[in-house]
């Protein structure tokens, strides 16, 4: 009975530790067992994500914008409808130099274009090209104004040919602050790319535009983001400068209905007889290589007989010995009907052609 008593208060103690024990052990692998479990060092790796104070994009559309549609993207819709009845003219003086080379815009169908009376100052010829390699001989002017800085001409169009052309904007000017876009000539490389501007101040003929635009502007037409034109740039740079359509249609309405087109070059030899000048070529590409005809070995040598007339426009081809290709005679026929001479009573010339690959 002695020796009992102290071996029961032995396994009392005993069963006691063992429960203490084990509850440590089960809160230790409660703890262990977490998503931050301590890695075998005894520090538990470090979860925390850091964000970028980048602000989520908004959903709120720009007033006037509508569904699916940024204002990218309409600027590119608003120039692809825009540029292919913008233009890039060449000019030349009597002596068949190169002049400059300046911006305008079809107005009609017929091949009317506007552009600023300082472009075609001293000039005799000019060609006038669009984007898509279209080239017409320019007849001559059909009215300018050195006051106005505007100046309205005549391009050579075939009566088969669909020539995009832009409307003028006969409604009330737009305000002040309205929004507008410069559209030039895709031929001048990025100075002609769209320019997105707002209207600063206008007067009776003219418009203020904040902005500033390359000199190859000049020319170039004012529109609305409905394609109508609003104006025509007459000063280009830090501040652009557009003459109103309000003043081009009072412009426009001054040129008679029967009026022909011609150079003041023209107009002095008509009214002062003079010697006869000696025949010469200011514009004169050569053919390309008509599409798929370009192959290994492909040759033919034409000749073709132009006919000039006072102007130094081509008014005939005749083929005098064909190149052996249909195909090379039309791409010959095509550029040379775009050749220009100097001014002269008119003249013939015979031109080989010869169409040859490696």
């Amino acid at each position: 009975m002695t020796l009992r008593l102290p071996l029961l208060r032995y396994a009392l103690w005993l069963a006691l530790f063992l429960a203490l024990a084990c509850e440590k052990r089960s809160a230790g692998q409660t703890a262990s067992g977490s998503p931050g479990q301590q890695s075998r060092g005894g520090r538990s790796p470090t979860t925390t994500v850091r964000q970028s104070p980048t602000p989520l994009p908004s959903t709120s559309a720009s007033p006037g914008a509508e569904a699916g549609r940024t204002p990218s993207s309409d600027l590119a819709n608003l120039e692809s409808r825009v540029r292919p009845a913008v233009i890039w003219v060449t000019v030349f003086d009597s002596k068949g130099n190169l002049l400059r080379t300046v911006s305008g815009f079809f107005i009609s169908a017929d091949g009317r274009f506007v552009t600023t009376a300082r472009a075609i100052e001293g000039g005799v010829n000019a060609v006038a090209k669009t984007a898509d390699g279209g080239i017409y001989n320019v007849s001559g002017i059909l009215r300018a104004s050195k006051e106005l800085d505007l100046a309205v001409l005549q391009a050579e169009v075939k009566p088969a040919k669909l020539l995009r052309f832009l409307d003028l904007n006969k409604n009330d000017k737009p305000p002040v602050g309205v929004g507008v876009v410069v559209i030039g000539s895709a031929l001048a490389g990025n100075e002609g790319n769209a320019r997105q501007m707002t209207i600063a101040a206008q007067a009776s003929d003219r418009l203020e535009i904040t902005g500033a635009t390359p000199g190859s502007s000049v020319g170039s037409p004012v529109v609305t983001e409905n394609g109508e034109v609003v104006g025509v740039v007459t000063a280009a740079g830090e501040k652009t400068t557009a003459h109103s359509t309000a003043a081009l249609e009072s412009f426009l309405s001054r040129v008679p209905t029967d009026v022909r087109p011609r150079w003041p070059a023209t107009a002095e030899a008509t009214a002062t007889p003079r010697s006869t000048p000696k025949p010469r070529l200011i514009f004169a590409p050569p053919p390309s290589f008509p599409p798929g005809q370009s192959l290994p070995g492909a040759s033919g040598t034409g000749r073709f007989r132009l006919t000039f007339d006072p102007n130094g426009n081509v008014t005939n081809i005749q083929v005098v010995k064909s190149t052996g290709n249909p195909y090379f005679d039309q791409a010959a026929m095509k550029t040379l009907r775009t050749w220009k001479s100097a001014p002269s009573h008119g003249w013939e010339a015979t031109v080989p052609v010869t169409f040859q690959t490696r």
